[in-house]
């Protein structure tokens, strides 16, 4: 999973920093970069005792947001989150300094285990799959749990509001994005199919969900998560760049969105987004011991300590695929600016226009469904 530096650093700055900052980090180092990763450059570090880790910078190159990128919080919350039950690698150390190796980065442990790409999460028995798609749902229910006073980070995000404040986000956000022109043919990325629609929508505040406040991931799903190499459980969670305090719906809407999109109504535009899954239609091709969408949200719901309102739970999701497309556009801008960190940067940056007619698909099954409710609500 790592190979060649694509984005190089000067190893013997990085060095003397470890053995000032970091002195269990035995040098010299190793040093390789992870394939994944669409925003922020990750790469693996080899002590010289053996030992393993992990070091994740900002971008090199003008940063499209102040917001994305922010490398300081993700090491802040993994920190914090050290001592409870939530399962995170431990933080190493942070460094802020670009005169280092020109970016601020930090180090934190690598964890030895298995990451599944594929949601369906494949060459495991049935039993396997089904309890660590659990693990997966019952581990983001104990991080929702997690009271951000309780562990120093009471300021680490607004409280409430949350859907309306990600909407003028992603708003400004799409906007900037759409301007950015290539840095070769100077083509501009262009606008998110039914964009201003949309934003219509999700505005109205008689449809949003009910308002909540807690830690929020932002981007978790089951790639994310690091699971034992042996056993069905999840020990760790990855890529924090994204985490704030927020609407838990949010989380829980990205993790199921590969069964959601199962659906046959939306299996052409998922498709066509790269984002189908075989696995999850069902028939000879569907992978046994995956959770239906009840079980998900049972599960979660068990865990977390209150009862998800499906109405609700449907506007989340059609916020998600519409988030989705932003960020698929994102990936189309940083690749266009030549700053695109993914070796798939391309493959991904073309799906924002599929991706962007299914979040509309959503919307319209939300409308669908808030029109029923009403007329059963006059009789």
């Amino acid at each position: 999973m790592a190979g060649e530096i694509r984005q190089k650093f000067d190893l013997d700055k990085f060095t003397r920093y470890v053995d000032e900052n970091a002195p269990n980090i035995k040098t010299p180092l190793e040093v390789k970069q992870f394939g994944y990763g669409q925003s922020n450059p990750t790469y693996l570090i080899t002590a010289a005792d053996g030992n393993k880790y992990v070091m994740r910078k900002q971008p090199p190159g003008k940063l499209l947001s102040k917001t994305a990128h922010r490398v300081d919080r993700e090491f802040r919350i993994i920190h914090a989150l050290n001592p409870t039950d939530v399962p995170v690698p431990e933080a190493m150390c942070l460094c802020t300094d670009s005169a280092v190796i020109g970016t601020p980065f930090y180090i934190m442990q690598f964890l030895q285990g298995r990451i599944f790409e594929d949601p369906a999460i494949p060459d495991v028995s049935p039993k396997e799959r089904k309890e660590m798609w659990r693990s997966a749902i019952t581990t983001l229910a104990k991080f929702h749990r997690v009271k951000p006073d309780s562990v120093g980070l009471q300021d680490f995000g607004r409280h409430g509001n949350f859907y309306n404040r990600q909407l003028r986000t992603f708003k400004k956000l799409s906007e900037d994005q759409a301007a950015v022109k290539d840095a070769d043919s100077g083509e501009a990325v262009g606008k998110i199919p039914y964009f201003d629609e949309m934003v219509g929508f999700f505005g109205d505040a008689s449809t949003q969900p009910q308002d909540r406040s807690t830690f929020v991931h932002g981007d978790y799903k089951i790639d994310n998560v690091v699971f034992h190499p042996t056993e069905p459980r999840v020990i760790g969670i990855l890529d924090w760049e994204m985490a704030t305090i927020g609407h838990p719906l949010s989380d829980l809407t990205n993790l199921i969105m590969p069964i959601s999109i199962a659906q046959p109504e939306y299996a052409e535009l998922a498709d066509a987004a790269g984002r189908k899954n075989l696995s999850f239609m069902g028939g000879k091709d569907g992978a046994e011991g995956l959770p239906t969408k009840e079980e998900a949200v049972r599960w979660y719901e068990d865990v977390v300590g209150w009862k998800v309102d499906q109405r609700e739970l449907t506007w989340a999701e059609a916020f998600n695929a519409y988030r989705g497309a932003v960020i698929m556009q994102g990936i189309a801008a940083r690749y266009a600016a030549r700053q695109a960190s993914s070796t798939r940067a391309m493959e991904y940056g073309r799906a924002m226009g599929p991706q962007g007619k299914m979040s509309w698909a959503f919307v319209q099954e939300v409308k669908k469904k808030n029109a029923e409710a009403g007329k059963k609500a006059k009789l």
